[in-house]
């Protein structure tokens, strides 16, 4: 028998691989400039008449059509939308993210420039009726404007767990029975 690969193999086996984000190491996120991310809103925008401008809207991430990428299932960003003619301007400003690993988690929180396009790959998601509304539910895709490159920030929770879980009776969770009668026992 002997193996011959074909492009639905090849495919099949990288394809994983670009969903995936990318880490250069442990201690830094990192995805390349003009990388896609399938992103939905946390709580539904609504612009009101004679309102142009909503700042501070939270976006996480979510499986979407033609995503080159993903970031960690844990992560909020933070971005800005605006009304123009009809679509919905949204560009990201900040992210912050927590990558678990088994009982271990990384927290990386920093820039994040990018800009929302449709599923069809127009720039700005198209709004349909008035008021003009963005719900969860609604996937689109954000592009990064610049490269990614967010490093890791110390987790003190994982700093005092590590201490808790320290062997030979010096952490907290581990402490050696003094030697003392039991209060309990008669």
């Amino acid at each position: 028998m002997s193996f011959k690969p074909s492009p639905i193999w090849l495919t099949a086996i990288v394809a994983p691989l670009f969903a995936m984000p990318l880490l250069a190491d442990e201690s830094t996120l990192t995805l390349p400039s003009e990388a896609t991310v399938g992103v939905e809103v946390v709580e539904e925008l609504t612009f009101t008449s004679g309102q142009a401008r909503l700042d501070d809207i939270l976006l996480h991430p979510i499986q979407a059509a033609g995503a080159s990428h993903s970031l960690p299932e844990y992560c909020v960003i933070i971005g800005t939308a605006q009304l123009n003619n009809d679509r919905i301007r949204i560009t990201t400003q900040n992210a912050t993210c927590i990558e678990t690993n088994d009982a271990n988690s990384n927290i990386f929180s920093g820039d994040f420039m990018a800009s929302a396009y449709a599923e069809d790959g127009q720039y700005a998601i198209a709004c349909d009726g008035s008021p003009c509304t963005l719900s969860p539910g609604q996937p689109f895709l954000l592009t990064l404007d610049e490269a990614v490159e967010i490093e890791e920030l110390d987790n003190p929770s994982a700093e005092l767990n590590q201490r808790r879980q320290q062997a030979n009776g010096e952490g907290v969770a581990n402490p050696i029975p003094r030697e003392q009668p039991n209060p309990d026992a008669e």
